[in-house]
């Protein structure tokens, strides 16, 4: 299996993810939660993964969460506007990838 991340130029750094954080609007999904903001000065979606210590207090579970999550954006990173940041954050552990995948699905379609 490849657990390859973002590109850097599609991931969200920490000044973005603060910005997200302060302005940013918010959609849920069962398990998941995306804020994000819109952003006139990019030309290409940023998003990130964040998966809180009340999820797991062990960082190997919490970056094996993250990186799930990344291997499932890059599939659909092509769907997400442009000129976006935004942040997935876990909300509960989530064991199957499909189930990531259908939650990411639903934040997309409720986006459109």
């Amino acid at each position: 299996m490849e657990y390859a991340m973002l590109p850097k130029k599609n991931r969200a750094d920490k000044k973005a993810v603060a910005e997200v954080f302060k302005e940013g609007k918010f959609l849920n999904s069962g398990n998941l939660t995306f804020k994000f903001v819109p952003n006139s000065g990019l030309a290409l979606p940023r998003i990130s993964v964040i998966v809180p210590k009340t999820i797991s207090k062990k960082a190997v579970e919490r970056n094996f969460l993250r990186r799930r999550g990344y291997r499932i954006l890059k599939k659909y990173l092509d769907q997400f506007p442009a000129k976006l940041s935004g942040v997935f954050i876990f909300k509960k552990p989530i064991s199957s990838i499909l189930e990531i995948e259908n939650e990411i699905k639903i934040i997309l379609s409720k986006l459109q």
